[in-house]
C-alpha cells in the first residue's frame, strides 16, 4: 500500500461498499431510462445537469459483475435482499426471511461486503 493512502477500518470499508450498492440501484434505473429515451428519440426529455453516463455505466457493470461472480448463492441473496430491494429491511428481517441463524448471517454479510470491495478494487 502506498504511504499517502488513508487507512480504513473494515467497518469504514463496509460503509463505503454499502453506499455504492445503494447508489447502484439508482444508477441502474438511470441507465435504463436513458436507453429508453434514446430508443424513443427523446434524449432531451429532461435537462441534463451533468454528464456522467460513461462513468455510471462502468459502475453499474462492475458492481453487477462483482455481485454475480464473486459471491456465493447465499451471499448474493443476502446482498440483494438487504441492499438492492426497494424495501429497507433490518438485518433481523433479512436473516429470518432467509431462514438462517444470526451468526451465520453476519459472517456471510461480512464475507460478501469484503468480496465486493475486493472485486471493485477498493481493497
Amino acid at each position: 500500500m502506498k504511504e499517502n493512502q488513508p487507512q480504513f477500518t473494515e467497518k469504514e470499508i463496509h460503509k463505503l461498499v454499502i453506499a455504492e450498492l445503494r447508489k447502484y440501484k439508482v444508477l441502474k434505473i438511470q441507465l435504463a431510462n436513458l436507453k429508453e429515451r434514446n430508443r424513443a428519440g427523446m434524449s432531451d426529455l429532461f435537462p441534463i445537469i451533468r454528464e456522467r453516463d460513461e462513468k455510471n455505466y462502468l459502475k453499474v457493470n462492475q458492481i453487477e459483475r462483482a455481485i454475480e461472480e464473486s459471491l456465493d448463492t447465499l451471499e448474493r441473496e443476502l446482498i440483494e435482499k438487504k441492499y438492492l430491494s426497494t424495501q429497507d429491511p433490518t438485518d433481523l428481517e433479512v436473516y429470518l426471511e432467509m431462514g438462517i441463524k444470526k451468526a451465520k448471517y453476519y459472517a456471510k454479510k461480512k464475507e460478501a461486503l469484503n468480496s465486493i470491495a475486493t472485486a471493485l478494487g477498493m481493497i
